[in-house]
């Protein structure tokens, strides 16, 4: 493990949040909350500023105490992205993150190949089945999304033993969450 890390593990890692009040937010927020090594310093979120967290995620009622935040704080440890699709790349764009600051995209701006270099990071395709030592140091984790992990990971071994000899087709379901929070014609159908 790189040293950074092992210190990080000894004390609290700070994190921040950004697009908390969404479906992905919320469950990252449950795991973190639990997580004995974090300490969540700010969730970010646009529309939800300054409203109780707990409004919004009512599974978090009593275990995270804090408002959703319209600021920044530069000096965390790590930074989750947790925006739809497309949005983190505008959102670092237009907000600086601290070099010394570990940033996870959990959205797919990031996780093909040609769009692993944005703004002086590389980021780093984070299946740690795969690319284990590599995510440890990354400054910069392009998160896989659902789909690609169960796929990936089901494949991976056939891939490897060199038994896939014929194209491969996947049919995959998925819940309503996958469509995120605000509600369109097309996903929030139910």
């Amino acid at each position: 493990m790189p040293e950074k890390f092992i210190s990080m593990s000894i004390n609290n890692i700070s994190v921040g949040v950004v697009g908390g009040a969404g479906y992905t937010g919320g469950e990252l927020l449950r795991l973190l909350v639990l997580h004995p090594n974090t300490n969540i310093d700010f969730i970010y979120s646009t529309t939800r500023a300054g409203k109780a967290v707990s409004d919004t995620h009512t599974d978090l009622m009593g275990i995270l105490d804090m408002p959703f935040s319209s600021e920044l704080n530069q000096e965390v440890d790590v930074l989750f992205l947790c925006l739809g699709h497309g949005n983190s790349a505008a959102f670092l764009h237009d907000n600086v993150v601290n070099d010394n600051t570990k940033i996870i995209d959990l959205s797919n701006d990031f996780r093909l190949k040609d769009d692993r270099d944005f703004m002086g990071r590389s980021y780093v395709y984070g299946l740690t089945e795969v690319n284990k030592d590599q995510v440890k140091s990354a400054q910069a984790i392009a998160n896989p999304g659902c789909f690609a992990t169960a796929i990936q990971l089901a494949l991976a071994p056939l891939a490897t033993a060199k038994k896939l000899t014929q194209d491969v087709h996947i049919n995959a379901i998925t819940g309503s969450t996958g469509a995120g929070a605000v509600p369109s014609a097309t996903s929030h159908f139910s």
